[in-house]
């Protein structure tokens, strides 16, 4: 019965042939990394609820997703999956995030218009058994007989042992929308809460403008803090957002302040002083602009002469920009900001998600 955590990943770096050797993990099975929201799902009959990662309901958010449970799944059953909505051959989690929306009027127009999916990866219970105990290699052999022939909304995850296997597919599956490959124990339970499972994600790095920060929550007027960088590139002569990078230590938060400060410059003569007049919500989450997600958060930034150019890492790109906070890695004094464009990041060969999903 919910509430119930998921089982959680440890990240590791690749190759993913090197997590083979079976005295450091034991067996291990692949299966792709989804880029959705997690999903335990409980189905008793007609009765069907959705809980996110943080066991928060997500059920009146995808009507299609509990009439396809009630048509698709066992009539009692606690599934781990992920709830994910593709337009074409690939995810899109932006408009994943569009779902999330106050009004049932909304939500059931967006149920018509943007679908979701949920794919099953992992069993739970089944009818009166408690299947969390028991290793993984029962689990998914368990959720292959009774998940058998799911052809969409409803659908169970591909798997395989063979390493080499999981490599191509880090590679190929990205052009799909996914961000990487997950790797789970053969032998071990399901272990809510905990990071039994290993992720592996894609590690890039790229060199970025500095176009100005945001100050750390905990700033104060007597003593400043730095929260977040905010990150461009060029394109077509324009410097683009691009994400933000952050997670600096509290004294490196302060030294930034100081370091930073020559930097600083009015909007009037910054590439995004255009923004400053905008508060509506907008596909590229410019800086200081409002959405549902940010609503009653200070957005404002200071603003930066674009001068400084810094390489970070990154994992995954969604439309023109990182997925996730870019770590910080050096400063580039010797790269001119106006060469830093979208040209040099490394772009995934394009895939189906049809193919990923066994079906098309």
């Amino acid at each position: 019965m919910p509430p119930v955590l998921p089982m959680l990943a440890k990240s590791v770096k690749g190759p993913i042939t090197s997590l083979a050797d079976p005295g450091k993990y034991g067996g291990l099975s692949f299966e792709p990394k989804w880029d959705g929201f997690r999903c335990i799902l409980f189905k008793d009959g007609d009765e069907v609820e959705l809980a996110s990662r943080n066991t928060k309901p997500l059920t009146r958010y995808f009507p299609e997703v509990v009439e396809a449970a009630r048509a698709q799944l066992p009539a009692r059953c606690v599934l781990d999956g992920e709830l994910f909505v593709a337009i074409g051959p690939k995810l899109e989690f932006e408009t994943l995030q569009e779902r999330i929306h106050p009004a049932k009027s909304r939500v059931d127009l967006l149920a018509e218009q943007t679908p979701a999916s949920f794919v099953a990866f992992d069993l739970l219970a089944l009818d009166d058994t408690d299947y969390t105990e028991q290793p993984f290699s029962d689990r998914r052999a368990k959720l292959e007989t009774v998940l058998q022939g799911l052809d969409g909304p409803c659908y169970l995850t591909r798997t395989t042992t063979d390493p080499a296997v999981a490599e191509e597919w880090f590679t190929q599956f990205e052009g799909a929308g996914l961000d990487g490959v997950v790797a789970k124990p053969l032998t071990a339970p399901y272990s809510p809460n905990s990071r039994t499972m290993l992720k592996i994600k894609h590690d890039r790095t790229a060199d970025v403008v500095l176009a100005g920060y945001r100050h750390h929550k905990n700033s104060t007027p007597e003593e400043p803090l730095l929260g977040s960088l905010l990150l461009g590139l060029y394109a077509d002569g324009q410097l683009q957002h691009i994400g933000v990078s952050a997670s600096f230590t509290g004294a490196r938060r302060a030294e930034l302040i100081e370091e930073l400060k020559p930097l600083e410059c009015g909007f009037d003569e910054h590439p995004w002083g255009q923004w400053q007049e905008w508060a509506i919500a907008n596909p590229d989450r410019v800086p200081g602009t409002q959405s549902r997600w940010s609503a009653g958060k200070d957005l404002s930034f200071i603003p930066l002469r674009p001068e400084r150019v810094l390489e970070v890492a990154y994992d995954h790109m969604e439309g023109r920009r990182f997925r996730h906070t870019a770590h910080f890695k050096r400063w580039r004094t010797d790269r001119d900001p106006e060469s830093c464009g979208y040209e040099q990041l490394e772009e995934p060969v394009s895939y189906e998600l049809g193919k990923i999903l066994g079906i098309g």
